[in-house]
């Protein structure tokens, strides 16, 4: 099966911005990431996004796809009547051959910043409604504390790999039928790192990197929903070279309410109350997230009225104000009544003419005119 365009996979255009390119993987890697999208090709689109990331965020590998697309220019160079280069390493060894000039490369020196973390946080209604400060615990690789990040035995120093003389890499002279060409390959002494350490670390074995557990303060803000995150700057895998920390990217996932429910920075909530009190009127006392509140409810209310409560709804995570809530009113037929509740009801239809608001021109005053054909 061929490959979608990645431009096409991230849904940007070809001229995209970097912020821009970062800004639609985030979302959708957090749409569907598998620990939270249960669906079964979820895993599959979410290999796809983070594959087109990874080369249209990186400026040399962009260039590349956007000149050769998914094609491998180490398959055979078209323009020349398919003839295959085998020996070059890609746009860059092309580049070199035929201009003489050095592609651009990485420096295996240059400080770059670490990796990007990702921890799902599982929150109750009402954490997530007032929001909460909380200590977590993720496991991340951090500088060795023994070599101090260097990857070499205290007292010890590292080298300059001798073969690529630090540069990462080794040019290999190559006869073709264009001369001789160069084709730079990655050093196969030093693994492109452009050192050498003859004395490695025990601690880390030379990595420089060791596994552990970090405990980190998360403050929750108020009115956080379902599926959001938060991002908690410079608490990701740290930086290599001296570069910057990645930064640790908190997803929520908000459990549901027994007797709440959200929508938005709203709330809603169904109130049972009796035939007697829907026709007569009452003071009912209704649950809210802010403490229980009195309520008024007119003479002749209908099942399925709505009632506002002003300000009892969730804070916006933004800042933006607070929600409000909604009452929805649900008149409750009994079930089982005492032979005095059923004279007292059959007493009430007959002096009520056997049908409701007969009195009223509304829906029953209707079906009844239905009914006769007038």
């Amino acid at each position: 099966m061929s490959k979608r365009d990645y431009y096409e996979v991230l849904g940007v255009s070809k001229s995209a911005s970097k912020d821009e390119i970062k800004k639609a993987y985030r979302k959708l890697s957090k749409q569907y990431h598998p620990d939270i999208n249960k669906e079964p090709d979820a895993a599959d689109k979410f290999k796809e996004i983070k594959e087109a990331y990874e080369v249209l965020s990186d400026e040399q590998k962009k260039a590349h796809y956007d000149q050769f697309g998914h094609t491998d220019p180490n398959q055979g160079f078209g323009g020349f009547g398919g003839q295959d280069f085998g020996g070059f390493g890609g746009f860059e060894d092309i580049f070199s051959t035929f201009f003489g000039g050095g592609g651009r490369r990485r420096d295996p020196n240059a400080p770059r910043q670490g990796a990007d973390l990702q921890y799902t946080m599982t929150l109750s209604f009402e954490e997530a409604a007032f929001g909460k400060e909380t200590e977590i615990e993720i496991p991340r690789e951090e500088n060795c504390g023994t070599c101090s990040g260097t990857g070499a035995k205290p007292g010890t120093k590292v080298e300059t790999c001798s073969q690529c003389h630090g540069s990462g890499q080794i040019n290999i002279e190559q006869n073709t039928a264009f001369g001789r060409v160069v084709n730079r390959r990655t050093c196969n002494v030093c693994g492109g790192t452009g050192k050498h350490i003859p004395n490695k670390c025990t601690t880390c074995s030379g990595t420089g990197k060791v596994k552990k557990r970090k405990k980190i303060q998360v403050k929750v803000p108020a009115g956080i929903d379902d599926g959001q995150q938060l991002r908690v700057s410079g608490q990701g895998e740290p930086g290599v070279n001296g570069g910057p920390a990645g930064d640790l990217y908190v997803v929520f996932h908000v459990r549901n309410h027994e007797f709440f429910e959200r929508d938005g920075d709203d709330i809603y909530c169904e109130m049972p109350i009796t035939f007697a009190q829907a026709a007569l009127g009452d003071e009912i006392e209704v649950p809210t997230l802010h403490g229980k509140v009195k309520l008024k409810v007119p003479a002749g209310t209908q099942t399925g009225t709505r009632f506002r409560l002003k300000g009892k709804g969730v804070s916006n995570v933004r800042g933006y104000g607070q929600g409000d809530q909604h009452v929805v009113i649900l008149v409750v037929t009994p079930k089982k009544l005492t032979e005095k509740q059923k004279q007292l009801l059959r007493e009430f239809s007959e002096i009520s003419g056997g049908s409701p608001d007969e009195q009223e021109d509304g829906f029953f005053s209707k079906l009844k005119r239905a009914l006769k054909g007038e």
